[in-house]
């Protein structure tokens, strides 16, 4: 900011001026009656980024200070696009009543909002979490922790390198991450995700990340001497993260968050961990090109009924179980909603009727919650009852945890069915909220507004009679209020209760302290009221805060309930059958099915195919056959299956026995990434060394395509050899589908004892073909790429001039041709061949050596100035060329 001669300003900008300081790095709203201002150079930014006029306001400079603002009523939509685009926004509210102010109102910073830290309605999507993360970077250990502050979850974890913390990064996808300075030392990489995937990113200073000072917030916060009891013993870096990302909160938020109840430790060893490919490869929560939810696995399983249950869906997906009993339990809790079907619908139609009351918690706990929040909380606590009682019945261990778990809440419910009335206004500082009977002075000040003429008139009723004054009348203005006249003939009458006001020419003003008191609650009601349904309201809104804790663990229970039905729900449409499980590391699916390309797809036109690996003979599976013919998919479903069982889901097969695997890697396709300077190729390679590096013999590894992106004898050399790097059972081991085109790698099967050969069926019908989407055993003898071409729409010209172009080479027999191919330093040099050993593949497609060429080069030699090297090697150069002319096996 230019430098401002403060001498001169105003005091109104003097003292906005001061507060700007205080939060430099921030947007400053600054509440001015009904507006939020913003001048000088945050005015500049705000006008430029939400297109709003910029106008200027007298300051008491020569120039007027640049301003621009917005109103009250609609400040969250113009603050959601600020954070969106990575802006820290300072709310400057009003702390006192301007009709009360002496001079200045009073104005202070209540929040300051962040991009992690934006709860309005326009930032939050209902079924995914809404996440700021902390990282702790140190040299061999990366602690980390998130918040979802609009839910009160928060959790902590440790990882070991720098791309396993961007896997969990990649999971979690936080719309804020804050961390130390050594992360953009030991990762330099989170610039790239800051860009990519629009990630604001804040380094905090050393003092957030002192250990003693995080432990003493964490302690403080959940009011614990010790952190011992909670489980952390093992994460210290996490324990730093968490404690630097509490510190933060507070800071920003400016209030006890009280509805962060919990802090979870996130063992990675309890959860499968998919890397950033393979969660993208899979299409698990949202699409590879339109990033829609529409065509994913989260998409197919999703029949949840509440945002709680979606959110708790999508996590369950994002982190399936590696404990056999926690996935048996919740596999038990589906099978019986299945098998009782009539209940389930009953809970489903309960579920429906449940708000996301994580989030109006969050609202108690902001103390912005409003009445119709309240109102949805009642009829969400209202369901409680009637779930327990169905769930009485029910006998699975998950279920019956369900069940004993869910607090009815029946005070809660019945202190705000009491109090707050069944359509009341959105506000909570104009009245009108409360219910008639619920309060007597509430009651009394209502009557008042609309029986205050009725009372009147019984007054002075009562006076005349009282006073025998018979035309004693009840009058008021502005200057005295309400006030008793009486005629001077009937002044003598007048009692000693009466208080002389005034006196006129032929008449006399008087008040009585019964009067005073009807005055002071008929015209002062409306306020009164105001405020004391303002107080009701708050000893409800604390009420509820001092229970959040119970209320919390209803809600989480309600939400793995809402999982469960939708599981089960979707098994039942959709002829799911329940996995067995096998510990002999055997994946043996009969009739497996694409759980998402099943349901896109009309009728019942897709193609069951079965699956069997093992951990010994049957350790890789190499599948030729046609692109388009369902190889990609046919290996996906395989993934999926795995992974779907591995959430306690059942599973789209006619029956599957199936083995607990710790991670899935998938390479399927590749575009090149110009934005990062990496090739298709160097993508690939980069995902392949990850998957060598990291796979175990329990993982599951999906490959599809490998070498594609260099030439044929590299890309299939390296296949190859990842095949036998793979199947090597003291290296890796693990089990693996490879899909390919190198039809040479069939050959593998009669090599290596855990390789064998599949194919997709084809089925020619003269030039054309039709896939039958069936994997049988043995490898495809042909690509069919021209008839793939065909089927694609490429004009009938080109694909006739293709085939007799095929025509060409195979009489050419181009398969047998060769080109050097570069050999890597270091390699063994018994692997390298001679042109004699080699099949000759890949020579230049459009060689035009003849016979008199190769003679005329033989003439021009000068036989007696060569050296006998010389000589043995142009006799070897004129061979070769021979032997190139003619088939292998053929006389020279």
């Amino acid at each position: 900011m230019t430098e401002i001669d403060t001498e001169k300003l105003s005091p109104m900008m003097a003292k906005y001026l001061e507060t700007k300081e205080e939060y430099k790095d921030c947007i400053l709203f600054y509440r001015l009656g009904d507006f939020y201002e913003m001048f000088f150079e945050d005015a500049e930014t705000a006008s430029r980024e939400l297109e709003l006029t910029l106008t200027g306001k007298n300051c008491g400079l020569d120039e007027r200070a640049p301003m621009c603002g917005v109103p009250y009523h609609a400040v969250e939509q113009y603050l959601s696009r600020l954070v969106e685009k990575g802006y820290k926004v300072a709310i400057c509210e009003q702390v006192e009543d301007p009709k009360l102010a002496k001079g200045l109102v009073k104005r202070e910073v209540t929040r300051i909002v962040t991009p992690g830290t934006n709860i309005s309605d326009q930032a939050l999507e209902e079924g995914r979490n809404h996440y700021i993360m902390c990282v702790f970077a140190m040299q061999n250990v990366y602690g980390f922790s998130c918040a979802d502050i609009s839910t009160g979850e928060f959790f902590l974890s440790e990882v070991s390198s720098p791309d396993k913390l961007k896997d969990e990064i990649l999971k979690l996808e936080p719309n804020e991450i804050i961390c130390n300075d050594n992360l953009s030392i030991l990762y330099p990489a989170i610039n790239e995700i800051k860009e990519r995937l629009g990630i604001a990113v804040y380094e905090l200073g050393g003092w957030y990340f002192d250990k003693a000072e995080c432990i003493k917030t964490l302690c403080e916060h959940f009011r614990v001497s010790s952190l011992t009891g909670l489980g952390l013993d093992s994460f210290d870096s996490g324990v730093v993260a968490a404690g630097a990302l509490m510190q933060y909160l507070n800071e920003t938020q400016m209030i006890p968050l009280t509805h962060i109840t919990r802090l979870t430790p996130n063992n990675g060893s309890e959860y499968m961990l998919l890397d950033g490919a393979s969660r993208r490869n899979l299409e698990l929560t949202e699409t590879m090109r339109e990033k829609q939810k529409r065509g994913t696995l989260f998409w197919v399983l999703d029949k949840t009924k509440t945002a709680m249950g979606a959110r708790l869906l999508r996590n369950d997906i994002e982190q399936p179980l590696l404990d056999e009993a926690r996935i048996i339990k919740r596999l038990d809790a589906v099978e019986e909603l299945c098998k009782k079907a009539v209940d389930r619908d009953e809970i489903r139609e309960y579920l429906n009727a449940i708000y996301d009351f994580e989030r109006i918690l969050a609202k108690v706990s902001f103390h912005s919650i409003n009445p119709r929040d309240m109102i949805a909380l009642l009829g969400s606590l209202k369901m409680l009852p009637p779930i327990k009682l169905v769930l009485s019945s029910m006998q699975a261990e998950g279920l019956k945890e369900i069940y004993e778990q869910t607090d009815e809440l029946k005070d809660i419910a019945d202190r705000i069915e009491r109090m707050i009335i069944d359509e009341p206004p959105l506000t909570i500082r104009e009245g009108g909220m409360i219910r008639d009977g619920f309060d007597p002075d509430i009651d009394k000040l209502r009557r008042a507004k609309t029986e205050g003429k009725q009372w009147l008139a019984s007054l002075e009723n009562e006076e005349r009679e009282r006073t025998g004054i018979k035309n004693l009348k009840v009058k008021y203005n502005k200057v005295f209020g309400y006030y008793l006249e009486v005629t001077n003939s009937f002044k003598d009458l007048v009692p000693d209760d009466y208080q002389r006001k005034q006196t006129l020419t032929g008449a006399e003003r008087y008040v009585t302290p019964r009067l005073k008191e009807l005055e002071d609650m008929i015209l002062n009601a409306e306020d009164k009221l105001a405020t004391l349904e303002y107080d009701a309201f708050c000893e409800l809104r604390d009420l509820i805060e001092a229970n959040l804790d119970r209320i919390q663990r209803s809600a989480r229970v309600m939400a793995r309930l809402d999982v469960y039905a939708s599981l089960s729900l979707v098994a039942e449409q959709n002829n799911y059958v329940r996995p067995k499980i096998n510990r002999q590391g055997i994946i043996d699916i009969k009739g497996g099915r694409h759980p998402v390309v099943e349901r896109m797809i009309q009728g019942d036109m897709f193609v069951d195919n079965d699956t069997y690996l093992d951990n010994k003979k049957n350790c890789i599976s190499i599948i030729t056959g046609p692109n388009m013919a369902g190889k990609s998919t046919y290996m996906r479903q395989v993934a999926l299956i795995s992974l779907m069982f591995q959430t306690g889901s059942f599973v789209p097969a006619r029956e599957a026995s199936l083995c607990i695997v710790d991670r899935i890697f998938t390479r399927v396709g590749a575009s090149d990434d110009l934005a990062s300077g990496q090739s298709t190729f160097m993508i690939e390679m980069n995902e392949v060394a990850n998957i060598l590096r990291n796979a175990t013999q329990k993982s599951l590894i999906i490959l599809d395509e490998i070498g594609r992106g260099t030439s044929t004898f590299d890309g299939l050399s390296i296949a190859w050899a990842v095949i036998e790097h793979i199947s090597n059972k003291k290296i890796l081991g693990a089990k693996t589908l490879f899909a390919t085109h190198y039809h040479e790698l069939t050959e593998l099967e009669g090599k290596m004892d855990n390789v064998n050969n599949y194919c997709i069926a084809v089925k020619e019908k003269g030039d054309d073909i039709v896939f039958l989407r069936k994997i049988v055993p043995g490898g495809a003898d042909k690509s069919y790429g021209i008839q793939v071409a065909r089927l694609a729409g490429v004009p009938r010209e080109v694909t006739d001039r293709a085939a007799q172009i095929v025509v060409q080479l195979l009489d050419n027999d181009i398969t047998e041709k060769i080109q050097e191919i570069a050999i890597p330093a270091g390699a063994r040099k018994t692997e390298i061949k001679t042109y004699d050993d080699v099949e000759l593949g890949q020579m230049s497609f459009f060689d035009t050596t003849s016979d008199e060429d190769i003679l005329t080069e033989l003439a021009k030699l000068e036989i007696t100035t060569l050296t006998p090297l010389e000589a043995l090697n142009t006799l070897y150069h004129l061979q070769s060329k021979l032997k190139n002319r003619y088939k292998k096996g053929e006389s020279v």
